[in-house]
């Protein structure tokens, strides 16, 4: 907690210089990760021409235009940028690779056609994350070796794990699906659910979310007895940190994403391994991919493009992730501005010193399953509409709320008209 407050306050003399130095060249970057602001120390460090600083944005994507009295961005830097109604403020930056001041082929093919818009580039990929299970090394040999499990094969695993007491009661359960509704938010993913930007609000396959809750609800009925004993069991025995819940021998299995599961020590890392999700040879990358884009109204573009330029070469990437485990903020944040890097050599060749999990243990390119284009609220729709409605329609006991899908983004539009 202090070397993120130590973050947090960096970023304030950065967004005051800003003000001061608005007239001059200095490079503006607008952006929610705090990361950024060690790159742009470093990058200040290092070019006498060009200098950067840096404006924190909660959400960038929700800041833009800027009002009339705010410094005009150059350079933006956040998740939610493709949406429909901020990809306006981008400038298509095709001409880079023209250039040759940022090469195409460095990329994850897929990431940077997530940056395309009507065959125009206008986003760059930053950072990706995955979603993993994890489990205790001791259950090494029950997990399998393979770097990947299904859904199928989790449930298959976890249900061997159970365990009962004379009198019935769960000892051991390998793992319930509502514990986590971010699982249940990825499985639906995985099943098809297609979540899609529809102006402020969304669209999803309505079939594919309903084969997704009878999947979940079969799930716990035949493994777990019922929703309620599964609640009961988390309640009593997983009440610590994720990583600890499978070391303490009562569940087989937790859910993460990449960002925690590589934030952790390595006293709190030592006795877990995990494996990548997978449904028919796809993992769904994370939904909030960090982008970055040159502001239309940019005045400084040309300083913007060193810095693009800089930022996205790998032995840069190289000394970040260094720089990063330097200042022992290897612990707060993961890789690359907190995820895996958009490029794929940096991931190849760097991370498995770092993450030594990661040795071997890639997934393919060919695996990564983008997500569709989604709206600048996605955060606050996921975790106010769609969470809370996969947890009610999934439970065996019977929901605490029966309204539907559509009911519920209806009263979640409310609060903004």
């Amino acid at each position: 907690m202090k070397i993120i407050a130590k973050l947090a306050c960096l970023l304030v003399p950065f967004a005051f210089t800003s003000c001061a130095k608005s007239k001059d060249k200095t490079l503006i970057i607008w952006t929610n990760n705090t990361e950024i602001v060690s790159y742009v120390e470093l990058f200040n460090a290092t070019h006498e021409k060009t200098k950067a600083v840096v404006v924190y944005k909660k959400e960038p994507a929700r800041a833009l235009p800027p009002s009339k009295d705010e410094i005009t961005p150059d350079i933006i830097i956040g998740p939610w940028l493709k949406n429909s109604l901020t990809r306006k403020y981008f400038t298509a930056i095709d001409y880079l690779f023209a250039e040759k001041s940022v090469s195409k082929t460095q990329f994850y093919k897929k990431l940077l056609d997530y940056g395309c818009i009507n065959e125009k580039q206008y986003l760059l990929p930053v950072s990706f994350n995955l979603p993993a299970m994890i489990f205790s090394k001791k259950n090494e040999s029950l997990v399998g070796n393979d770097h990947y499990l299904d859904f199928e094969h989790i449930k298959e695993i976890a249900t061997k794990f159970n365990s009962k007491n004379e009198k019935e009661a769960y000892t051991a359960m390998g793992f319930g699906p509502s514990w986590d509704s971010e699982f249940l938010y990825t499985l639906t993913k995985l099943n098809g659910s297609s979540y899609r930007e529809k102006g402020t609000s969304f669209l999803w396959d309505q079939e594919a979310m309903h084969n997704s809750v009878n999947q979940i609800k079969y799930w716990t009925s035949f493994c777990n007895t019922d929703t309620t004993t599964e609640q009961n069991f988390q309640f009593r025995y997983l009440y610590m940190p994720f990583y600890r819940q499978v070391t303490s021998g009562r569940c087989l299995f937790a859910y993460t994403t990449s960002d925690k599961l590589f934030t952790l020590t390595d006293a709190q890392s030592s006795s877990v391994s995990f494996r990548w999700i997978v449904q028919d040879n796809k993992i769904p990358v994370e939904d909030n991919i960090l982008t970055m884009g040159l502001y239309k109204g940019a005045e400084h573009s040309s300083q913007a493009e060193v810095f693009i330029s800089w930022l996205l070469k790998e032995e840069t990437q190289q000394k970040l992730i260094e720089r990063t485990e330097n200042m022992k903020l290897d612990s707060v944040n993961f890789g690359i501005a907190g995820g895996f890097s958009s490029i794929h050599d940096v991931n190849e060749k760097y991370y498995p010193a770092f993450y030594r999990q990661l040795l071997g243990n890639m997934p393919p390119e060919e695996y990564l399953t983008l997500p569709n284009i989604l709206p600048y609220r996605w955060e606050s729709l996921k975790a106010n509409v769609i969470l809370p409605y996969l947890t009610d329609s999934t439970n065996t006991n019977g929901a605490k709320n029966n309204s539907t899908l559509e009911e519920r983004i209806t009263e979640w539009t409310k609060q903004f008209y």
